[in-house]
């Protein structure tokens, strides 16, 4: 279930939203106000629980504090990883919790704020943690046309290309698949059409791409 203070559907079509958590009304109100006089999309829960049952769209950020009934912003952030939501966290500390927000970057999160925080400090913060989500936005994306490019290849293919990016001539190739030299030319030849790559380290940047991302997938 979604906050009180949900923004109309024009507000989140002008783009990334900022996600705030916060048990406390009077604090999800000022972010607002602070946030949406900059220009930023927001949208406001009045718990861990209500973002964790909201859809979220992958263009944005989350500002959440730490002290929360029932899940806190460190379990809420490890939630998040879990399901495979990739939204930069900022996190809120209370004077004192500066080990935890620690704790938390150690675990993901970009940033913390110790209240009490300049507005400045806050819109800083978040304009941060946008360029980091788009970032890593155009890198999935990059990873996902990779995956995409590698389920093309054949068997063959695919064990020449594994030998190949991991640095075997040819020749060695050859003679660890128990085929000639001009077998594998021609092999090779197919992988660099077939993953429109234009040079070995092309090559080798795609498949390192495609890995990152699989490696990143939650488990089922």
């Amino acid at each position: 279930m979604q906050g009180r203070n949900a923004p109309n559907d024009a507000q989140d079509r002008l783009g990334a939203i900022v996600h705030v958590v916060d048990d406390d009304a009077d604090v999800r109100d000022s972010l607002r106000f602070v946030l949406e006089a900059e220009g930023f999309g927001v949208r406001t829960y009045d718990g861990a629980r209500s973002l964790l049952e909201a859809l979220l769209p992958p263009e944005g950020c989350l500002i959440t504090d730490f002290q929360m009934p029932i899940i806190d912003g460190l379990q809420l952030q490890a939630e998040l990883a879990a399901s495979g939501t990739r939204l930069p966290v900022i996190m809120m500390t209370a004077h004192g919790e500066v080990p935890l927000a620690v704790r938390a970057m150690k675990a993901g999160a970009v940033d913390f704020l110790e209240k009490p925080f300049r507005d400045g400090q806050l819109l800083e913060a978040v304009r941060r943690a946008l360029e980091q989500n788009r970032r890593d936005l155009d890198a999935a994306a990059q990873a996902a046309s990779a995956a995409e490019k590698l389920a093309l290849l054949t068997p063959r293919e695919a064990e020449v290309l594994d030998l190949v990016v991991g640095g075997k001539t040819n020749k060695e190739v050859a003679r660890l698949l128990g085929t000639s030299p001009r077998t594998i030319e021609l092999h090779r030849a197919r992988l660099f059409q077939k993953l429109e790559a234009d040079s070995l380290p092309a090559l080798v940047h795609l498949v390192l791409a495609a890995r990152h991302e699989k490696g990143r997938r939650p488990s089922d």
